[in-house]
């Protein structure tokens, strides 16, 4: 199985050069350090950053430097900052060529839970909503099954949407798979050392495999 630093490197083969990304909470964050030097890739962070790098290394880090999710982060040469009006304008104006999220549940037909679970405190939707919206490329990093073994690849997802019909491929400690526009989850590449019958005990929803399914090369 993949440990999260996997999914995020196999999440990283997904950018292409001269894209701008927006990383989301969790494990997405991770990906910004698994980004080839050779790609000119510009990560935006909706709290009002252009131009976010990798995490810092101990010792170096800066606390008025941080990410959506309270991270210290650093910044590329030539970044920019900017409040959060202008960050979310570049958001609903379709400027973001690729969104990467964590999610609670995600559904066979690309639906989204990432932001509620109902009875917890939460501290808001945050800029979910606006990203699941408005970006036409999504990509959810999340675990496979949740602390009680159950799968978070759902028919139908149980918790409060956070958006509809968005979500275009997914990459879990199992493996990749394709969200298919007619329903239904596509696997395309298994985790080292997964067996197709793994993944299969896994998903609740709609599981579709055609052919040999290769092994993720990271």
């Amino acid at each position: 199985m993949l440990d999260k630093q996997g999914i995020a490197k196999r999440i990283a083969k997904e950018i292409k050069d001269g894209y701008y990304v927006n990383l989301g909470i969790g494990i997405p964050t991770l990906v910004a350090n698994y980004i080839p030097d050779t790609m000119d890739v510009v990560l935006q962070s909706e709290n009002g950053l252009l131009g976010m790098g990798p995490f810092p290394f101990e010792g170096e880090e800066d606390p008025d430097t941080i990410n959506a999710g309270k991270q210290t982060i650093t910044m590329l040469p030539g970044s920019a900052i900017f409040d959060s009006a202008m960050s979310f304008g570049m958001i609903r104006a379709k400027k973001v060529n690729l969104t990467i999220l964590g999610a609670m549940e995600v559904s066979e037909n690309g639906d989204i839970a990432n932001w509620k679970i109902p009875g917890k405190m939460v501290k808001g939707m945050g800029g979910a909503m606006d990203l699941v919206a408005s970006a036409e490329n999504i990509i959810v990093a999340m675990q496979h099954v949740n602390k009680a073994g159950e799968s978070k690849l759902l028919p139908q997802c149980t918790l409060p949407l956070t958006g509809v019909h968005c979500v275009k491929k997914i990459v879990t400690e199992l493996g990749v798979f394709d969200v298919l526009p007619e329903g239904g989850f596509r696997l395309i590449e298994r985790a080292p050392g997964v067996s197709v019958e793994e993944i299969k005990q896994a998903t609740a929803g709609k599981l579709i495999i055609e052919g040999d399914v290769p092994e993720i090369i990271l």
